[in-house]
């Protein structure tokens, strides 16, 4: 009966020190940044676009998984002004490119996570834009109070198909690349 004893009191023991809690972590959306590059054969647009809200996972100090809805109603061109930037911005928001009357968020959740060393993760998460869902991987880097990672993401998996010359053989010099640039920084 003893030994009984002494084998529950190890297996709850083992038990408790086993099980840390997940730690949710909410991204605080006004400090955070996302900032975004498309080119085109004659040149490439910056802007930002807004983080509506988000969340890291983490289980002890390992990353365990992360959720972030993005506000494509605040995507703007940065690198012009004026008409060119009313111009720019309201045919991104159209349905050539992100739809944003139908479709105002874009939504990351991750699904796979490896860890690649100290703070440096590998994650695979469904990325849905337009209503379409397609898996994206990508580097993150966490410290105590944030994260970032760039994002290669390419458009005509959403159905963007503007400009492309994957879809539009004589397009020539009005050619614009079906990948663009994310550089997301996160606070929380």
């Amino acid at each position: 009966m003893k030994n009984l004893k002494s084998i529950a009191l190890a297996l709850v023991v083992v038990l408790t020190t086993a099980s840390v809690t997940a730690q949710t972590k909410k991204v605080d959306a006004s400090k955070s940044s996302i900032n975004w590059v498309g080119k085109k054969v004659a040149g490439q647009h910056s802007g930002t676009v807004n983080l509506k809200e988000g969340s890291l996972v983490f289980k002890g100090p390992k990353l365990k998984g992360g959720t972030f809805t993005v506000d494509m109603t605040s995507l703007t061109a940065t690198d012009l002004s004026g008409e060119y930037q009313g111009k720019l911005n309201g045919h991104l928001k159209a349905d050539d490119f992100f739809g944003t009357e139908k479709f105002p968020t874009s939504t990351l959740v991750f699904k796979k996570i490896a860890a690649k060393g100290a703070n440096v993760y590998s994650v695979t998460g469904d990325l849905t834009i337009k209503g379409i869902t397609n898996p994206i991987t990508f580097d993150l880097v966490t410290t105590a109070n944030s994260a970032t990672t760039k994002l290669i993401v390419n458009r005509t998996k959403y159905g963007i198909r503007y400009g492309s010359k994957s879809f539009f053989d004589s397009i020539g010099d009005k050619a614009i690349d079906d990948e663009f640039e994310l550089s997301v920084a996160l606070k929380f």
